[in-house]
């Protein structure tokens, strides 16, 4: 006779089996961490642990903060897959970096703003997070990561009480991946940077909904349901996404830019940047094209650094859309087009005044190949819903409804 088997056996092996089998994407919910705007250097930040912030780096291939002094080095050989990742991508300004590794793995944790970077140890670190259905935080959980212990005088420059660099790029290290590794959900995120208040970050996809202003018990419908796609490029050694960009629009009339502008160094999203910058051959040429468009001379007011164009904003009528000025749109492969309409291209310096909110580069020379053409920077996402899938290698981007914000996001538990 046959032995029979412990039915408990039976039901922990299929258990087993059926993790095995099914893939990220299918095995748990997302996971939803808030975002915030700093007001004193509009920048971003996320928390990822107990009152500790972390700058949003959206070309950061790591994760790295202060470290407690009883936090102890993760032992990493210099050939595992962990060390790789931490030493993938080099800093160009970190020349400590690619060093050989001897005994136990460095990583070289990396200042956006300042350019500095320090030699560090990687540790074992939890995260603290909740699930989410898209419409509310669910329950608590903790995300299993590798983070470098770095030198507070790493910290320079960035938003107060900001204690590391949260890094979203498409890199073993990142914040994508490990939560995508440790919970078992799909490698691609939803970014709600928000213009005040808090907005969201989602780990594994949609859906995500809104609360719509004027009835804040009303939600949206899903907004993953209207993002549209285009690619996501890489290029090698280089943390950046890029996304292609065949021409720029002034209200839809195509602006004049020398054939190899956008070609020369590409189109890259940036949150460490606030607004929007061009290299100088497309930055004068879009300036200048805006200018016509508008033909508001009688509204022009003195520039207000950094900005160029500035205007007596009471001159400018508003719509529901923001300031009534002409659309910036970035003509994008497949006749897709991302389009910002006043609330995105024009920023508010004082009650009077409303500048164009896209900035020429300093220190770059016009087609330099080694300086991308355009960095979409912070101000431009905000109130935007943006998807990296980095399964899919694209970008879904959607303009949240004028009845809602990003900063509409309800982080109140469902009952």
């Amino acid at each position: 006779m046959a032995p029979q088997l412990n039915p408990l056996f039976l039901l922990l092996l299929a258990a087993s089996l059926l993790a095995l089998a099914c893939p990220a994407s299918c095995a748990a919910d997302p996971v939803l961490i808030p975002v915030a705007k700093d007001p004193a250097t509009s920048l971003y930040t996320i928390l990822i642990r107990d009152g500790a912030n972390h700058l949003v780096d959206l070309a950061g291939p790591l994760l790295w903060s202060t470290c407690a002094s009883d936090h102890l080095p993760a032992s990493f050989t210099c050939d595992s897959t962990v060390c790789k990742d931490a030493n993938a991508y080099r800093a160009p300004t970190c020349g400590i970096a690619g060093q050989p590794c001897k005994r136990q793995c460095k990583a070289y944790p990396y200042n956006p703003l300042t350019g500095r970077c320090a030699a560090a140890n990687l540790v074992h670190t939890r995260l603290i997070a909740n699930t989410t259905d898209g419409r509310n935080p669910l329950s608590q959980v903790s995300v299993r990561a590798v983070g470098a212990c770095a030198p507070r005088t790493l910290l320079a420059s960035l938003p107060k009480d900001v204690t590391g660099v949260a890094g979203l790029a498409d890199a073993g290290l990142a914040l994508p991946a490990q939560v995508a590794a440790s919970q078992r959900v799909a490698n691609r995120f939803l970014l709600c940077l928000p213009r005040r208040g808090e907005g969201a970050a989602v780990f594994g996809g949609g859906p995500f909904f809104l609360r719509l202003s004027l009835v804040p018990e009303t939600s949206s419908g899903d907004l993953t349901s209207t993002l549209v796609f285009t690619p996501l490029r890489a290029r090698k050694g280089n943390p950046l996404y890029y996304i292609p960009v065949q021409s720029v629009a002034v209200n839809q009339a195509q602006v004049a830019l020398p054939a190899y502008a956008l070609a020369a160094g590409g189109v890259v999203l940036c949150t460490r940047v606030p607004y929007t910058a061009l290299r100088p051959d497309v930055h004068r040429p879009l300036v200048d094209a805006f200018d016509r468009a508008l033909a508001r001379d009688d509204a022009k007011v003195p520039a207000v650094a950094p900005f160029e164009l500035c205007y007596r904003s009471g001159m400018l009528g508003n719509t529901r859309l923001g300031y009534a000025v002409p659309e910036v749109t970035l003509m994008l492969e497949g006749g897709r087009n991302w389009t910002f309409v006043g609330s995105s291209s024009m920023v508010g310096v004082d009650s009077q005044t409303a500048c164009l909110a896209f900035v020429e580069m300093k220190g770059v020379k016009p087609g330099d190949p080694s300086a991308a053409a355009v960095i979409i920077g912070g101000f431009q996402m905000e109130d935007h819903l943006l998807q990296f899938d980095l399964e899919k290698k694209q970008l879904g981007f959607a303009k949240v409804p004028v009845i809602s914000a990003c900063s509409n996001f309800n982080f109140t538990k469902s009952q």
